[in-house]
Protein backbone atom coordinates (compact mmCIF):
# COMPACT_ATOMS: atom_id res chain seq x y z
CA UNK A 1 0.00 0.00 0.00
CA UNK A 2 1.35 3.61 -0.73
CA UNK A 3 1.51 6.24 1.91
CA UNK A 4 -1.15 8.71 2.59
CA UNK A 5 -2.78 10.77 -0.64
CA UNK A 6 -3.07 14.71 0.36
CA UNK A 7 -6.06 15.93 -0.61
CA UNK A 8 -7.03 19.72 -0.59
CA UNK A 9 -10.13 21.10 -0.22
CA UNK A 10 -10.42 24.49 -1.33
CA UNK A 11 -13.14 27.44 -0.13
CA UNK A 12 -14.82 26.52 -3.43
CA UNK A 13 -15.15 23.10 -2.22
CA UNK A 14 -12.68 22.14 -4.88
CA UNK A 15 -10.78 18.63 -4.37
CA UNK A 16 -7.12 18.75 -5.33
CA UNK A 17 -5.22 15.64 -5.08
CA UNK A 18 -1.97 16.71 -4.33
CA UNK A 19 -0.34 12.80 -5.60
CA UNK A 20 -1.57 13.75 -9.40
CA UNK A 21 -1.72 17.48 -9.46
CA UNK A 22 -4.98 17.15 -10.54
CA UNK A 23 -8.64 18.51 -9.23
CA UNK A 24 -10.25 15.65 -8.55
CA UNK A 25 -14.08 14.42 -7.98
CA UNK A 26 -15.75 12.72 -5.12
CA UNK A 27 -16.41 9.82 -7.39
CA UNK A 28 -12.72 9.67 -8.21
CA UNK A 29 -11.65 9.89 -4.26
CA UNK A 30 -14.00 6.96 -4.01
CA UNK A 31 -11.67 5.10 -6.86
CA UNK A 32 -8.76 5.67 -5.00
CA UNK A 33 -10.41 4.27 -1.58
CA UNK A 34 -11.30 1.42 -3.56
CA UNK A 35 -7.72 0.71 -5.15
CA UNK A 36 -6.60 0.25 -1.20
CA UNK A 37 -5.00 3.99 -1.50
CA UNK A 38 -5.23 6.13 2.24
CA UNK A 39 -6.18 10.21 2.04
CA UNK A 40 -6.75 12.56 4.32
CA UNK A 41 -8.38 15.82 3.21
CA UNK A 42 -7.15 18.45 4.68
CA UNK A 43 -9.10 22.11 4.38
CA UNK A 44 -6.78 24.23 3.24
CA UNK A 45 -7.27 27.40 4.75
CA UNK A 46 -8.05 25.88 8.84
CA UNK A 47 -5.82 23.32 8.11
CA UNK A 48 -8.54 20.76 9.86
CA UNK A 49 -8.28 17.30 8.73
CA UNK A 50 -11.79 16.80 7.18
CA UNK A 51 -11.28 13.10 5.86
CA UNK A 52 -14.30 11.24 7.75
CA UNK A 53 -17.01 14.25 6.25
CA UNK A 54 -15.54 13.85 3.36
CA UNK A 55 -16.18 10.24 3.13
CA UNK A 56 -19.62 10.75 4.78
CA UNK A 57 -20.28 12.98 1.98
CA UNK A 58 -19.19 10.54 -0.69
CA UNK A 59 -21.07 7.73 0.53
CA UNK A 60 -24.20 10.30 0.97
CA UNK A 61 -23.42 10.47 -2.83
CA UNK A 62 -23.20 7.46 -3.45
CA UNK A 63 -26.21 6.55 -1.93
CA UNK A 64 -28.17 9.19 -3.86
CA UNK A 65 -27.28 7.25 -7.09
CA UNK A 66 -28.36 4.16 -6.04
CA UNK A 67 -30.84 2.19 -8.15
CA UNK A 68 -31.56 -0.23 -5.29
CA UNK A 69 -34.05 1.05 -2.28
CA UNK A 70 -32.18 1.78 0.90
CA UNK A 71 -33.16 -0.25 4.03
CA UNK A 72 -35.19 2.52 6.25
CA UNK A 73 -35.28 -0.04 8.79
CA UNK A 74 -31.43 0.06 9.18
CA UNK A 75 -31.40 3.96 9.30
CA UNK A 76 -34.23 3.98 11.86
CA UNK A 77 -31.78 1.81 14.07
CA UNK A 78 -28.89 3.99 13.82
CA UNK A 79 -30.99 7.11 14.60
CA UNK A 80 -32.40 5.36 17.55
CA UNK A 81 -28.90 3.78 18.38
CA UNK A 82 -27.67 5.82 21.52
CA UNK A 83 -25.06 8.36 19.29
CA UNK A 84 -27.67 8.50 16.39
CA UNK A 85 -24.55 7.90 14.15
CA UNK A 86 -23.14 5.36 11.87
CA UNK A 87 -19.79 4.99 13.66
CA UNK A 88 -21.88 4.91 17.09
CA UNK A 89 -23.86 2.22 15.89
CA UNK A 90 -21.31 0.07 14.30
CA UNK A 91 -18.82 0.72 17.82
CA UNK A 92 -21.89 -0.40 19.71
CA UNK A 93 -22.23 -3.80 17.20
CA UNK A 94 -18.52 -4.17 17.86
CA UNK A 95 -18.99 -4.09 21.68
CA UNK A 96 -22.09 -6.30 22.04
CA UNK A 97 -19.91 -8.70 19.24
CA UNK A 98 -16.56 -8.39 21.45
CA UNK A 99 -14.79 -7.87 18.75
CA UNK A 100 -14.00 -6.11 15.34
CA UNK A 101 -17.35 -5.93 13.02
CA UNK A 102 -14.92 -5.54 10.57
CA UNK A 103 -13.84 -9.13 10.83
CA UNK A 104 -16.95 -10.48 9.55
CA UNK A 105 -17.03 -7.75 6.50
CA UNK A 106 -15.11 -10.45 4.37
CA UNK A 107 -18.10 -12.12 2.51
CA UNK A 108 -19.27 -8.75 1.73
CA UNK A 109 -16.42 -6.59 0.08
CA UNK A 110 -17.27 -6.94 -3.35
CA UNK A 111 -20.76 -5.71 -2.94
CA UNK A 112 -21.29 -2.21 -2.86
CA UNK A 113 -23.47 -1.72 -0.31
CA UNK A 114 -21.06 -4.17 2.01
CA UNK A 115 -21.35 -1.84 5.16
CA UNK A 116 -24.90 -1.67 5.59
CA UNK A 117 -25.65 -4.81 4.25
CA UNK A 118 -22.89 -6.08 7.04
CA UNK A 119 -24.67 -4.01 9.88
CA UNK A 120 -28.13 -5.60 8.76
CA UNK A 121 -26.68 -8.88 8.58
CA UNK A 122 -25.33 -8.63 12.48
CA UNK A 123 -28.49 -6.79 13.93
Amino acid sequence: MSDVRIIKRYQNRKLYDTHQSCYVTLEEIAQIIREGNEIQVIDNKTKNDITYITQIQLLFDQEKKSTRAGDVELLKRVIRSEEGTFTGHIKALEKKLGGEVSEFKAPFMNNENSAIETTTTLN
